[in-house]
């Protein structure tokens, strides 16, 4: 019992010096200071098992490249779903899997999760309905984008307030992309007889959407890679989809 006690004890002070040595570092060298953060939570978390993990996003998007990747990952997977992604959030918040900044916690709430989880059922019944799909989402380019835009600029707390609101542009612009490709994708697949194609593509949207919103709270900077090439291949649709658009047009 003795030694149990003086390894726990000992254990609890080399965390402790770990977390005074950091944030020593970044005082001196930020660079330096974030060469280790995911050690210190690993050490805490087996130190005090009891204790809620530290705050994920608050504590990491410090600097313009995750802030950035954030921006992306908010904006494409809101421009897919935008309710999958808030009931995404407020889910890994509720459980503990994550920590918002304190101006996003609020997801987590169960009203607000509630809500998120209703709208989001409403949609996924509404995407598997030809043309009332498209009917959706033209109302929704008026309500996803500026809610990305809401999103990116409240789980970059940690950032200056330039880059809060470079983050929100940029994912405001990139929910406008996504989501444009996925309408103009729909709106296509709906001209097909058969409804597979399109419950086919509903299902790939809702899981991406989900699963790009989780990749993002713990990968940002590789979520900037990620999205980028979506992006490649939002352009390449919308410009062919454009043009069977003009083809089909120029045939009545």
């Amino acid at each position: 019992m003795i030694n149990s006690s003086a390894l726990q004890a000992g254990r609890k002070k080399e965390v402790i010096e770990a977390a005074r040595t950091r944030i020593d570092c970044s005082r001196r060298s930020p660079e330096l200071g974030e060469a280790f953060p995911g050690r210190i939570f690993a050490a805490s978390a087996k130190v005090f098992p009891g204790r809620p993990r530290l705050p994920l996003i608050s504590s990491q998007l410090v600097n313009p490249l995750q802030t950035l990747g954030l921006a992306l990952g908010a904006g494409f997977s809101s421009g897919l779903n935008l309710y999958a992604t808030v009931a995404t959030l407020g889910v890994l918040q509720r459980f503990g899997v994550i920590h918002l900044p304190p101006s996003l916690e609020i997801v987590g709430h169960p009203i607000v999760l509630g809500i998120a989880v209703a709208l989001y059922i409403l949609e996924f019944l509404a995407d598997k309905v030809p043309y009332l799909d498209t009917v959706w989402d033209a109302i929704h380019t008026f309500i996803r984008p500026p809610a990305a835009a809401v999103i990116a600029y409240g789980a970059s707390a940690a950032a200056s307030q330039e880059w809060r609101w470079a983050a929100a542009l940029l994912a405001g612009g990139v929910a406008l992309t996504s989501h444009s490709a996925k309408a103009s994708t729909r709106a296509a697949v709906n001209t097909v007889p058969e409804p597979f194609s399109n419950w086919a593509l509903s299902f790939g949207e809702d899981m991406l959407a989900v699963w790009l919103t989780w990749f993002t709270t713990v990968h940002p900077i590789a979520t900037i890679v990620l999205v980028i090439a979506l992006l490649i291949l939002c352009a390449f649709l919308l410009y062919y989809l454009f043009r069977f658009a003009r083809a089909a047009l120029a045939k009545l």
